[in-house]
C-alpha cells in the first residue's frame, strides 16, 4: 500500500473502502472485514450514510488496533454552521465508539459562503482539541476553496471530489496540488459505467488486468487517493490489487481522452441546500 503525505505530515493510505449506502449492519461488517484481511487500513464514511455506528462495530469486530486504520467522516449540510457542526461531530464520534477521526470534511459548500466558512471554524476548532488528526473538504470547486485559503488558520489537508476518467478535473486537481492538498476521488470507477468502454477493456488486456483496477491504477498514478466502494469479497480484493503495475504514458493518455464531462453527482457550483 502507497500512503500519501498529507501538509500536516500526517500519512493517509492512498486507497480505502468507502461505504456509502451500506446500511445493513451484517453486509458492512462482512465488507470490512474482507477489506482488512485484503490490506485495506482506510474507511471513508459520513453523517449522511447513517453507519457510523455499524462501521465502528464492523472495525472493532475484526481486532485490528484502532491506530492502525484512518477513519474519514463528513459533516452533512443540515449540520453546517459553527454549533451544529461540533455538536454533530461528537455524535459522530459517539456512533463510532472512538477518540477521535483521522480526517474531518465538510461535505458539501453549498452557495452560502458564510456557512462553510463557520462550519469550517468549527472544524479547525476540533482539529485543534485532537478529535480530528486532520481536516479537509469534499466537493469543494476553485471558488469555494480560495474563500477557506483566504480565512483559514489551518490548511485543509485534503479535497475528496467526483472523478474518474469522463470527469478527470484537472484545473481543480492542479489547484488542490499547487496548495498542497491532496486529492481523493469518489466514485472514482464511475459506478462501472466505464467497464465496457473499448478503450478501457484493451487497456486491460494489455496488462492483465481488470476495468476496475486499470481506472483505479489512472488515478493513483496521478496521486489522487481512491476510495472504492463493494461489498463483494472478489471485487473488494480486486480493487486493491493494484499495486504491482504501472500504465504507459500513451495509455494514461488514451484513458484521458475519455473525458467528456459527465457526471454522477452535483455540481458543486450550482448545488445549494
Amino acid at each position: 500500500m502507497i500512503n500519501l503525505k498529507l501538509n500536516n505530515s500526517i500519512e493517509m493510505p492512498i486507497l480505502g473502502l468507502g461505504v456509502y449506502k451500506i446500511t445493513d449492519k451484517k453486509e458492512l461488517e462482512n465488507a470490512v472485514r474482507f477489506a482488512i484481511e485484503a490490506g485495506y487500513r482506510k474507511f471513508d464514511t459520513a453523517q449522511f450514510y447513517n453507519n457510523e455506528k455499524e462501521l465502528g462495530e464492523a472495525i472493532r469486530k475484526t481486532g485490528i488496533k484502532r491506530e492502525e486504520v484512518f477513519i474519514t467522516t463528513k459533516i452533512w449540510n443540515t449540520k453546517q454552521g459553527y454549533n451544529s457542526t461540533r455538536k454533530s461531530f461528537e455524535e459522530s464520534l459517539e456512533k463510532l465508539n472512538m477518540d477521535y477521526v483521522d480526517l474531518l470534511l465538510i461535505h458539501w459548500p453549498g452557495q452560502n459562503k458564510d456557512r462553510y466558512l463557520d462550519t469550517y471554524r468549527a472544524l479547525e476548532n476540533i482539529c485543534q482539541s485532537k478529535k480530528a488528526k486532520s481536516i479537509g473538504l469534499s466537493n469543494f470547486e476553485i471558488k469555494h476553496l480560495k474563500d477557506i485559503f483566504a480565512h483559514c488558520n489551518i490548511a485543509p489537508t485534503v479535497n475528496q471530489i467526483e472523478r474518474h476518467p469522463n470527469l478527470a478535473r484537472n484545473e481543480l486537481v492542479n489547484f488542490c496540488k499547487k496548495h498542497n492538498m491532496v486529492v481523493e476521488a469518489w466514485s472514482p470507477l464511475g459506478r462501472g459505467k466505464l467497464f465496457d468502454n473499448e478503450v478501457i477493456i484493451d487497456i486491460a488486456k494489455k496488462y492483465n488486468k481488470t476495468p476496475a483496477q486499470i481506472i483505479l491504477r489512472w488515478n493513483i498514478e496521478s496521486g489522487i487517493s481512491v476510495i472504492p466502494k463493494s461489498v463483494n469479497k472478489n471485487r473488494i480484493e480486486e480493487n486493491i490489487d493494484v499495486f504491482d503495475f504501472n500504465l504507459d504514458k500513451n495509455d494514461i493518455e488514451r484513458i484521458n481522452s475519455l473525458e467528456n464531462g459527465d457526471r454522477i453527482g452535483s455540481d458543486p457550483l450550482v448545488f445549494d441546500f
